[in-house]
Protein backbone atom coordinates (compact mmCIF):
# COMPACT_ATOMS: atom_id res chain seq x y z
CA UNK A 1 0.00 0.00 0.00
CA UNK A 2 0.99 3.70 -0.92
CA UNK A 3 1.79 5.66 2.62
CA UNK A 4 2.74 8.82 1.05
CA UNK A 5 -0.33 10.22 2.20
CA UNK A 6 -0.46 8.59 5.43
CA UNK A 7 -0.78 10.71 8.60
CA UNK A 8 -1.27 7.24 10.67
CA UNK A 9 0.81 7.73 14.06
CA UNK A 10 1.32 11.38 14.03
CA UNK A 11 1.07 13.95 16.74
CA UNK A 12 -1.22 16.89 15.09
CA UNK A 13 -2.20 19.67 17.37
CA UNK A 14 -5.02 21.87 16.55
CA UNK A 15 -5.61 25.24 18.01
CA UNK A 16 -9.38 26.37 17.55
CA UNK A 17 -9.85 22.92 17.42
CA UNK A 18 -13.24 23.01 18.58
CA UNK A 19 -14.85 25.45 15.75
CA UNK A 20 -16.85 24.03 13.08
CA UNK A 21 -13.81 24.14 10.53
CA UNK A 22 -11.22 22.81 13.50
CA UNK A 23 -13.74 20.07 14.70
CA UNK A 24 -14.54 19.01 11.56
CA UNK A 25 -10.65 18.74 10.72
CA UNK A 26 -9.59 17.05 13.91
CA UNK A 27 -12.25 13.88 13.56
CA UNK A 28 -11.29 13.53 10.00
CA UNK A 29 -7.87 13.40 10.74
CA UNK A 30 -8.04 10.74 14.13
CA UNK A 31 -10.36 9.19 11.76
CA UNK A 32 -6.99 8.81 9.13
CA UNK A 33 -4.84 7.48 12.30
CA UNK A 34 -3.68 10.03 13.54
CA UNK A 35 -3.62 11.64 17.32
CA UNK A 36 -5.31 14.73 17.57
CA UNK A 37 -4.64 17.03 19.91
CA UNK A 38 -7.22 19.58 20.09
CA UNK A 39 -6.52 23.04 21.76
CA UNK A 40 -9.59 25.73 22.43
CA UNK A 41 -11.11 27.56 24.86
CA UNK A 42 -14.42 25.92 25.22
CA UNK A 43 -13.96 22.79 27.53
CA UNK A 44 -17.22 21.22 27.30
CA UNK A 45 -17.24 21.42 23.87
CA UNK A 46 -14.16 19.97 23.69
CA UNK A 47 -14.54 17.17 25.79
CA UNK A 48 -17.58 16.09 23.68
CA UNK A 49 -15.50 16.46 20.20
CA UNK A 50 -13.19 14.15 22.16
CA UNK A 51 -15.53 11.45 22.86
CA UNK A 52 -17.09 11.03 19.72
CA UNK A 53 -13.23 10.83 17.90
CA UNK A 54 -12.73 8.06 20.92
CA UNK A 55 -16.51 6.68 20.19
CA UNK A 56 -15.03 6.00 15.93
CA UNK A 57 -12.09 4.72 17.05
CA UNK A 58 -10.01 7.41 17.02
CA UNK A 59 -6.72 9.23 19.46
CA UNK A 60 -7.60 12.63 20.39
CA UNK A 61 -7.19 14.86 23.60
CA UNK A 62 -8.40 18.29 24.54
CA UNK A 63 -6.52 21.12 26.38
CA UNK A 64 -8.06 24.34 27.53
CA UNK A 65 -5.90 27.38 26.21
CA UNK A 66 -5.58 30.52 25.33
CA UNK A 67 -3.38 31.14 21.95
CA UNK A 68 -2.97 34.85 23.42
CA UNK A 69 -1.05 33.42 26.67
CA UNK A 70 2.79 32.42 26.46
CA UNK A 71 2.56 30.20 29.72
CA UNK A 72 -0.53 28.43 28.83
CA UNK A 73 0.83 27.57 25.62
CA UNK A 74 3.60 26.06 27.01
CA UNK A 75 1.58 24.10 29.73
CA UNK A 76 0.38 23.22 26.84
CA UNK A 77 2.93 22.22 25.00
CA UNK A 78 4.20 20.31 28.03
CA UNK A 79 1.34 18.21 28.57
CA UNK A 80 1.07 16.77 24.76
CA UNK A 81 5.04 15.57 24.97
CA UNK A 82 4.08 14.18 28.05
CA UNK A 83 1.28 12.26 26.35
CA UNK A 84 2.55 11.16 23.20
CA UNK A 85 6.58 12.34 23.80
CA UNK A 86 6.72 14.82 20.37
CA UNK A 87 4.73 17.06 18.31
CA UNK A 88 5.12 15.93 14.44
CA UNK A 89 1.85 18.76 12.99
CA UNK A 90 0.25 22.47 14.34
CA UNK A 91 -2.66 23.64 12.56
CA UNK A 92 -2.85 26.90 13.65
CA UNK A 93 -7.26 27.18 12.67
CA UNK A 94 -7.61 29.55 15.47
CA UNK A 95 -9.04 32.82 15.19
CA UNK A 96 -12.42 35.43 15.06
CA UNK A 97 -13.58 38.63 14.23
CA UNK A 98 -15.77 41.81 16.16
CA UNK A 99 -18.20 43.82 14.93
CA UNK A 100 -15.98 46.80 15.72
CA UNK A 101 -13.30 45.78 13.44
CA UNK A 102 -15.61 45.61 10.41
CA UNK A 103 -17.34 48.62 8.30
CA UNK A 104 -20.89 48.25 8.05
CA UNK A 105 -22.34 49.42 4.42
CA UNK A 106 -23.76 52.77 6.00
CA UNK A 107 -19.96 53.26 7.62
CA UNK A 108 -17.26 54.83 6.74
CA UNK A 109 -13.25 53.71 8.16
CA UNK A 110 -13.70 56.82 10.28
CA UNK A 111 -15.81 54.38 12.33
CA UNK A 112 -13.43 51.65 12.83
CA UNK A 113 -12.41 51.00 16.83
CA UNK A 114 -9.25 50.69 17.21
CA UNK A 115 -9.18 48.64 20.29
CA UNK A 116 -11.33 45.75 18.72
CA UNK A 117 -9.28 46.18 15.04
CA UNK A 118 -6.16 45.74 17.49
CA UNK A 119 -7.70 42.54 19.43
CA UNK A 120 -9.24 41.15 15.94
CA UNK A 121 -5.34 41.37 14.88
CA UNK A 122 -4.17 39.67 17.77
CA UNK A 123 -6.05 37.18 18.00
CA UNK A 124 -5.53 35.97 14.39
CA UNK A 125 -1.86 36.88 13.77
CA UNK A 126 -0.47 36.87 16.96
CA UNK A 127 -2.62 33.58 18.28
CA UNK A 128 -0.71 32.03 14.99
CA UNK A 129 2.64 33.46 15.75
CA UNK A 130 2.87 32.85 19.51
CA UNK A 131 1.28 28.76 19.28
CA UNK A 132 4.25 28.94 16.17
CA UNK A 133 7.06 29.99 18.38
CA UNK A 134 5.70 27.24 20.93
CA UNK A 135 5.06 24.19 19.56
CA UNK A 136 7.99 24.72 16.90
CA UNK A 137 10.62 23.98 19.70
CA UNK A 138 9.98 19.89 19.55
CA UNK A 139 9.79 19.68 16.21
CA UNK A 140 13.07 21.80 15.63
CA UNK A 141 15.00 18.64 18.67
CA UNK A 142 13.13 16.40 16.31
CA UNK A 143 14.04 17.66 12.89
CA UNK A 144 10.75 17.06 11.18
CA UNK A 145 7.42 18.55 11.33
CA UNK A 146 4.66 20.40 9.42
CA UNK A 147 3.07 23.40 10.19
CA UNK A 148 -0.34 24.86 8.43
CA UNK A 149 -1.46 28.51 9.37
CA UNK A 150 -4.91 29.52 8.31
CA UNK A 151 -4.97 32.23 5.82
CA UNK A 152 -8.13 33.73 3.85
CA UNK A 153 -9.56 34.75 0.49
CA UNK A 154 -9.54 38.15 2.63
CA UNK A 155 -5.34 37.85 2.63
CA UNK A 156 -6.04 38.27 -1.18
CA UNK A 157 -8.34 40.18 -2.31
CA UNK A 158 -9.52 43.82 -0.06
CA UNK A 159 -12.98 42.35 0.36
CA UNK A 160 -15.50 45.07 2.10
CA UNK A 161 -16.24 45.77 5.12
CA UNK A 162 -13.70 43.28 6.87
CA UNK A 163 -10.47 45.43 7.53
CA UNK A 164 -9.12 44.10 10.42
CA UNK A 165 -9.87 40.49 9.67
CA UNK A 166 -8.08 41.45 5.92
CA UNK A 167 -5.29 42.92 7.06
CA UNK A 168 -4.40 39.74 9.89
CA UNK A 169 -4.86 37.16 7.40
CA UNK A 170 -2.41 38.89 4.89
CA UNK A 171 -0.09 39.28 7.76
CA UNK A 172 -0.54 35.51 8.32
CA UNK A 173 0.25 34.80 4.40
CA UNK A 174 3.32 36.86 4.75
CA UNK A 175 4.78 35.47 7.95
CA UNK A 176 4.04 31.87 6.79
CA UNK A 177 6.13 32.67 3.50
CA UNK A 178 8.62 34.32 6.28
CA UNK A 179 9.25 31.15 8.72
CA UNK A 180 9.18 28.50 5.80
CA UNK A 181 12.11 30.60 4.82
CA UNK A 182 13.34 31.42 8.50
CA UNK A 183 12.67 27.41 9.57
CA UNK A 184 14.90 25.92 6.60
CA UNK A 185 17.70 28.10 6.87
CA UNK A 186 18.58 27.84 10.62
CA UNK A 187 16.69 24.79 11.43
CA UNK A 188 16.11 22.12 9.22
CA UNK A 189 14.56 21.52 5.76
CA UNK A 190 12.94 18.40 7.59
CA UNK A 191 10.70 21.29 9.01
CA UNK A 192 7.75 22.82 6.15
CA UNK A 193 5.50 25.82 6.73
CA UNK A 194 2.93 26.48 4.33
CA UNK A 195 -0.66 27.76 4.98
CA UNK A 196 -4.71 27.10 3.99
CA UNK A 197 -6.75 29.64 2.18
CA UNK A 198 -10.30 28.70 2.58
CA UNK A 199 -13.06 30.23 0.47
CA UNK A 200 -16.71 30.68 2.03
CA UNK A 201 -17.64 28.12 4.11
CA UNK A 202 -20.38 28.64 6.51
CA UNK A 203 -19.40 28.85 10.65
CA UNK A 204 -20.54 30.02 13.44
CA UNK A 205 -18.99 33.70 13.05
CA UNK A 206 -19.85 34.25 9.12
CA UNK A 207 -23.33 32.75 8.92
CA UNK A 208 -25.38 36.04 9.34
CA UNK A 209 -23.65 37.94 7.36
CA UNK A 210 -24.44 34.91 4.95
CA UNK A 211 -27.24 33.41 5.79
CA UNK A 212 -30.47 35.03 6.39
CA UNK A 213 -32.36 33.24 9.37
CA UNK A 214 -34.52 31.53 6.93
CA UNK A 215 -31.51 29.86 4.98
CA UNK A 216 -31.75 32.02 1.85
CA UNK A 217 -28.93 33.98 1.38
CA UNK A 218 -27.92 37.77 2.21
CA UNK A 219 -27.21 40.66 -0.47
CA UNK A 220 -23.21 39.60 0.30
CA UNK A 221 -23.78 35.91 0.67
CA UNK A 222 -25.24 36.43 -3.20
CA UNK A 223 -22.50 38.32 -4.33
CA UNK A 224 -20.15 35.57 -2.92
CA UNK A 225 -21.73 33.10 -4.83
CA UNK A 226 -22.27 35.50 -7.82
CA UNK A 227 -17.99 35.26 -7.97
CA UNK A 228 -17.95 31.46 -6.59
CA UNK A 229 -17.31 29.46 -10.38
CA UNK A 230 -18.74 26.08 -8.31
CA UNK A 231 -22.12 28.25 -6.79
CA UNK A 232 -22.01 27.40 -3.45
CA UNK A 233 -20.37 27.49 0.36
CA UNK A 234 -17.43 25.25 0.56
CA UNK A 235 -18.16 22.16 2.70
CA UNK A 236 -15.90 21.79 5.99
CA UNK A 237 -14.86 18.41 5.14
CA UNK A 238 -13.62 20.05 1.54
CA UNK A 239 -10.75 21.42 3.43
CA UNK A 240 -9.40 17.58 5.29
CA UNK A 241 -7.41 16.19 1.58
CA UNK A 242 -5.70 19.65 1.58
CA UNK A 243 -4.72 19.17 5.09
CA UNK A 244 -3.71 15.64 4.96
CA UNK A 245 -1.25 16.41 2.02
CA UNK A 246 0.02 19.38 3.69
CA UNK A 247 1.26 17.79 6.68
CA UNK A 248 1.86 14.04 5.11
CA UNK A 249 4.97 13.43 3.14
CA UNK A 250 2.93 13.91 -0.01
CA UNK A 251 4.38 17.26 0.36
CA UNK A 252 7.70 16.67 1.94
CA UNK A 253 9.28 19.25 -0.91
CA UNK A 254 6.68 22.29 -0.65
CA UNK A 255 6.98 25.17 1.42
CA UNK A 256 5.99 28.45 1.83
CA UNK A 257 2.98 28.18 0.01
CA UNK A 258 -0.91 29.59 0.41
CA UNK A 259 -2.64 26.64 -0.78
CA UNK A 260 -6.35 27.84 -1.80
CA UNK A 261 -9.31 25.77 -1.26
CA UNK A 262 -12.40 28.10 -2.97
CA UNK A 263 -14.38 26.37 -5.86
CA UNK A 264 -12.86 28.95 -7.85
CA UNK A 265 -13.47 32.42 -5.73
CA UNK A 266 -10.14 33.77 -6.07
CA UNK A 267 -9.61 33.50 -9.61
CA UNK A 268 -13.27 34.54 -10.47
CA UNK A 269 -13.32 36.85 -14.04
CA UNK A 270 -16.34 39.04 -15.15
Amino acid sequence: MNELFSVKGRVVVITGGTGVLGSCISKYLAGEGASVVILGRRQEEGEKLVAEIRAAGGEAMFLQTDVMDAEVLRRNCDDVLAAYGRVDALLNAAGGNMPGATIPPTGTFFDVKIADFQKVLDVNLTGTVLPTQIFLRPMVEAGRGAIVNFSSMAAFRPLTRVMGYAAAKAGISNFTAYMANEVAAKFTPGIRVNAIAPGFFLTNQNRALLTNPDGTLTERGADVIRQTPFKRFGKPEELCGTIQYLISDASQFVTGTVAVVDGGFNVFAM
